[in-house]
């Protein structure tokens, strides 16, 4: 899971990280929500942790931002100093989904975090069958039915195609797909993500005659879309 974590205390920045770290998460550190919405156009993050007293654009106005421009499912934790009850009421109906009032408890902060990411992420168990648009992902087997058949994928095809339909119509980066499928900071060639993706485009019939559309976003990444208006899919 990616976090991004915006405050522009170097010392509590330094310290979130360690924590999140720790509880092996990856971290993004910003001092400003500008330095945010400059390197959210090209990558993805699960989680938001924003201070609300941000210089420049605060951390209030970058919520109202991150649910304009990024959508509802993007989980936002809202850090401040701020205790009164006005202030809270005004942080939740900005977009944020919870709110912490330093001085923070690891603990408590931990706690959150992992309760943002798994409402908002949940991972179906080990060995488990997930329906998803008319595909059934075998976890146990690695493999996918479609029209009853079953798909023989490699363990990073499966993985592959698993997240982009787990992200339908959601724009993922190059780097949070590599990161996710093939672990942290992958040394891999530049063609290896585009080739895995040709391979399950093609094993799984993902094409606009099938309803999907597996298609690259611009010097961004790549985005699964089901086209409602396409015939003949199953439901």
């Amino acid at each position: 899971m990616r976090i991004a974590v915006l405050d522009d205390d170097a010392e509590q920045l330094e310290f979130l990280c360690g924590l999140m770290t720790g509880a092996g998460y990856s971290c993004a550190l910003f001092t400003t929500a500008e330095q945010f919405i400059s390197v959210s156009r090209r990558e993805n993050f699960d989680l938001l942790v924003v201070d609300w007293g941000l210089p420049g654009l605060s951390g209030l106005q970058l919520t109202s931002w991150v649910r304009e421009n990024a959508g509802e499912q993007i989980p936002i934790l809202m850090l401040t100093c701020r205790a009164d009850a006005s202030d809270i009421v005004e942080g939740l109906n900005a977009g944020a989904d919870d709110y912490i009032v330093k001085p923070l408890q690891p603990g408590v902060l931990m706690a959150r975090i992992r309760a943002l990411l798994r409402r908002a992420w949940a991972h179906p168990p080990t060995g488990s069958v997930i329906s998803i648009e008319g595909f059934q992902f075998d976890t146990s087997a690695e493999t996918v039915s479609v029209d009853g058949e079953a798909v023989v994928l490699t363990s990073k095809e499966f993985g592959l195609a698993l997240l982009m339909f787990q992200n339908l119509h959601r724009a993922l980066s190059r780097g949070y797909v590599l990161e996710a499928v093939w672990g942290r900071n992958p040394e891999l060639p530049t063609r290896t993500l585009d080739m895995h993706i040709s391979r399950i485009r093609s094993k799984l019939g993902l094409r606009p005659e099938r309803g999907y559309r597996l298609a690259p976003v611009y010097s961004y990444g790549y985005r699964l879309e089901r086209l409602e208006s396409a015939t003949g899919v199953t439901e």
